[in-house]
């Protein structure tokens, strides 16, 4: 193993991950590399009025432990400019790339100008990464006559291509939301079984099941290296999430679904928390503690839209009826259930209150719409998404009928569909107006490559008067967006097992302003 010895009176070249060093300050170092430290790309994220939050990670062998790089910090210069050839820089500055955070580099640039483009670059040494691309938001109240923006998530590296993350980069968006599961965290499987038997995976998950903080590194690298993928988080900026699987598959709280004891699992959970925010464009404010990370906040996007950005794992209570999909149980109208906990849903309700935005947005993990899972006779729902918890479900859709909260959309993903429905207090018994409605994005690539329709959801659709619209193809969500009128554009694939699949509009649905419910556009 090379010794990288940056001492003050040291000049040294060390031959090991790409890179030589010399000493050029108190325990900071410059490099030329052999290889471009710039692998995984650019990102910006979180945007506000004034700036956004400019990323990049250095790693000249990103699947390395260590990803190539010394154990030491390293100063790196970024620039923001009015154009994509940089004639004209407005901000610029340096930032340092520390090993303890795997040497990403999160930048919050301020002093822009509202509601307009900026383009991104950082250089460390000779080396300068790509060109990433980011929109301020219009200042809160601001008259706005449209927003347009995209939903993307669940993205298992093994299932397939990231083909829509290419198409969504082509698409002229103010922002993404990325609802979730970025990672899987499960071991590599070269094949897979389905009904006619083995098959080979397109791609494999390199390594066992991560746990450590040097595995969810590794697992977060693989996936960033996709350069469809890295086009996507250049050409836009991200507000993003996590669900379940940037930690443990369907973990809520201190629990995962392994019977792991608490104090266990929480090591676990601090390493995945402290990846996720070393791989995502988040402020500092989301910097983890342990492993806790404040999750959910707010943006109001001028007098257009005021958006909540909801953490439906950390602070939920366990998954009824044994979390059995499909299920009935007497656990899920628990008076003491939990999705959001108390402290964010007091924040919630209030921001819901206050907002004076045309459309109030909740965007989130897990599907809030009730939906019966039995096509059949009885009912049986989803016990990972708010069906499980009748109780903070029914506070929640209550409140807003109460309070008439208008217009108001809920964005989800996780369910690896494309939905699109409306939200009753019931929704065994829709009484009334819509108290919102919700569009349930399809994932990127987990599941494969699925189908426009199966024979068996006719009877789906039935037993659930409140669903409008149900698709299982894979694709992503752009949001067209006016004082009058919210349009969801549900895009979709033909197929993912290479990269060649062709995008379609699989259909379209709307909401008036001041109209509750749904209407195919």
């Amino acid at each position: 193993m090379t010794r990288f010895d940056l001492s003050r009176r040291g000049l040294l070249t060390a031959f090991g991950g790409g890179l030589a060093l010399t000493q050029t300050g108190p325990a900071l170092a410059q490099a030329a590399f052999d290889v471009n430290p710039f692998r995984l790309g650019v990102t910006a994220g979180d945007p506000q009025p004034d700036g956004f939050v400019i990323w990049t990670r250095l790693a000249p062998d990103p699947l390395a432990y260590g990803s190539g790089m010394p154990n030491q910090p390293m100063a790196v210069q970024w620039e923001v400019a009015a154009d994509r050839g940089f004639r004209t820089v407005v901000r610029s500055g340096e930032a340092i790339a520390r090993p303890e955070l795997g040497h990403s580099v999160h930048v919050e640039v301020e002093g822009l100008e509202p509601a307009r483009a900026y383009f991104y670059r950082f250089t460390v040494g000779t080396e300068r990464s790509s060109v990433g691309r980011a929109k301020t938001t219009p200042v809160a109240g601001a008259a706005m006559d449209r927003a347009k923006f995209g939903i993307v998530g669940c993205q298992a590296y093994e299932s397939g291509f990231y083909t829509a993350h290419r198409k969504i980069a082509a698409e002229d968006l103010d922002f993404i939301f990325c609802y979730g599961d970025y990672i899987y965290e499960g071991r590599g499987n070269p094949t897979y079984q389905n009904a006619a038997g083995p098959m080979e995976n397109p791609r494999v998950h390199l390594g066992g099941e991560i746990y450590s903080l040097d595995d969810y590194r590794r697992r977060y690298s693989q996936y960033t290296m996709d350069t469809d993928l890295q086009a996507s988080r250049a050409a836009a900026a991200w507000f993003a999430v996590y669900d379940d699987h940037e930690v443990d598959n369907n973990w809520v709280g201190e629990i995962d679904q392994d019977g792991t004891p608490s104090e266990i699992f929480l090591l676990r959970r601090a390493a995945a928390m402290q990846a996720f925010y070393e791989f995502m464009p988040m402020r500092k404010s989301a910097f983890p503690r342990g492993s806790s990370m404040q999750l959910y906040r707010r943006t109001q996007y001028g007098n257009l839209m005021d958006l909540s950005f909801l953490d439906t794992r950390q602070y939920r209570s366990d998954q009824p009826c044994d979390d059995r999909f499909g299920a009935n149980c007497s656990a899920i109208d628990s008076p003491e259930a939990q999705v959001l906990g108390q402290a964010q849903e007091a924040w919630l309700l209030n921001t819901l209150d206050r907002s004076t935005a045309t459309w109030k947005v909740m965007a989130q993990q897990v599907m809030m719409m009730d939906l019966n899972r039995t096509s059949g006779e009885g009912w049986s729902v989803n016990p990972d998404s708010w069906a499980g918890y009748s109780t903070p479900r029914r506070r929640l859709l209550k409140h807003m009928q109460d309070r008439r909260v208008s217009n108001a959309v809920v964005l989800t993903g996780d369910e690896h569909q494309n939905f699109a429905g409306n939200l009753f207090l019931d929704g065994r018994h829709p009484e009334g107006d819509p108290i919102a409605s919700e569009f349930v994005g399809t994932s990127i690539s987990s599941g494969g490559d699925g189908v426009d329709q199966k024979p068996e959801w006719a009877a789906f659709m039935a037993a659930n008067p409140q669903l409008k619209f149900l698709n299982s193809q894979r694709g992503y969500v752009v949001c067209d967006v006016t004082p009058e009128r919210w349009q969801t554009e549900f895009k979709v694939l033909d197929q993912i097992h290479d990269r060649n699949g062709v995008l379609t509009t699989r259909a379209k649905y709307a909401i008036e302003a001041g109209k509750p419910g749904l209407v195919e556009a």
